[in-house]
């Protein structure tokens, strides 16, 4: 045996040239290692003398029993706290609570990956929840490379690196489209969320996939991105209905905006359903008695928090990788 020792995981996972997350999970036999990697790790290990001791056997073995929701910051300009976010936060709570974890709010900004070691190598997390909406592709990428268990909300993906949850973006798009064209309207326009989330990009697609199989031509100046804020709802129904007057149908992203939307038709004097015809997503609690109620793609919020706790506890326990997708709904009501 060499004479020198390693003093850390971290000098252990320099030699061997994987994470510490990686050597903490060699050291205590987790099935999400490759057998090689737990061999090799070991055998550096005992080269070395090194010796886990139980407090760094603790927190390698993540017992914490608490789980990170990752989101984005409260921005003072937002008047109405996002709804469908909620939503899903009351069934990941109830979820976790049945397996007896306890769920941690993190505010990350979009360029900071600091977050991710810093809950990971204190012990203070498990893993961690995500949603799309504020998730970019570097917090994805680091996540990835630290082997840091989590679970995402609004990503379609067939690696085994992480577990999804997703609606069905695309059909809820294309049967929202559908039923504004099965109830007679044309010159139907499209307001989204951020344009390069993902789950926005299928409900565009979806939307387009309509148009184009009833034979209408897809006109981009119909086309605006907001935030999913109800602000950004009102500001493009708004710059909509200024350049294009003869609208007669809007598919919204969210409901929030939807809401804000109908508001902003209500002040162009414009009668919903009867001038435009207004289609929501989600189907959050607010939009059944809305004024009218709010036609919208259902896609519940608490179900998906439950499945995003499921789904991160069975990695956790079993290292499995799982993709679920919800179906989507459409709920018919008065504005469509």
């Amino acid at each position: 045996m060499t004479t020198e020792r390693v003093k850390t995981i971290a000098d252990i996972a320099r030699i061997a040239g994987v994470s510490k997350a990686t050597v903490s999970r060699a050291l205590n036999d987790s099935p999400l290692v490759s057998v090689a990697t737990r061999e090799r790790v070991g055998a550096i290990a005992r080269e070395h003398g090194f010796e886990m001791n139980d407090s760094a056997r603790r927190l390698s073995r993540r017992q914490s029993n608490v789980i990170a929701l990752v989101t984005y910051p409260y921005q003072a300009s937002e008047t109405v706290p996002d709804a469908f976010a909620l939503e899903i936060m009351s069934g990941l709570t109830a979820g976790l609570h049945a397996a007896g974890y306890d769920l941690l709010v993190i505010q990350i900004a979009p360029g900071d990956t600091s977050w991710i070691s810093r809950y990971l190598d204190s012990g203070r997390v498990d893993g961690f929840v995500l949603l799309v909406a504020a998730c970019t592709e570097e917090h994805l990428q680091t996540l990835v490379a630290r082997d840091a268990p989590f679970a995402i909300w609004g990503l379609e993906s067939d690696t085994r690196s992480y577990s999804t949850v997703t609606g069905d973006s695309f059909a809820g798009g294309r049967m929202a489209t559908e039923h504004l064209l099965r109830t007679g309207h044309r010159r139907i326009a499209f307001i989204g969320g951020p344009m390069m989330v993902a789950e926005v990009q299928d409900r565009y697609d979806g939307y387009a996939a309509a148009l184009g199989a009833a034979g209408i031509e897809l006109d981009d100046s119909l086309v605006a991105y907001g935030d999913f804020s109800p602000e950004s709802g009102a500001v493009r129904m708004r710059e909509l209905l200024d350049d294009h007057g003869d609208i007669d149908a809007v598919f919204v992203c969210s409901d929030l905006m939807a809401v804000a939307a109908i508001e902003e038709l209500d002040a162009h004097g414009r009668r919903v359903p009867d001038d435009v015809a207004v289609i929501g997503y989600d189907d959050i609690a607010l939009a059944a008695h809305n004024d009218p109620p709010l036609t919208t793609v259902r896609q519940p919020g608490p179900l998906a928090g439950r499945l995003l706790a499921q789904s991160l506890i069975q990695f956790l326990t079993t290292g499995a990788v799982t993709h679920v997708s919800i179906p989507a709904e459409l709920v018919v009501r008065e504005s469509a």
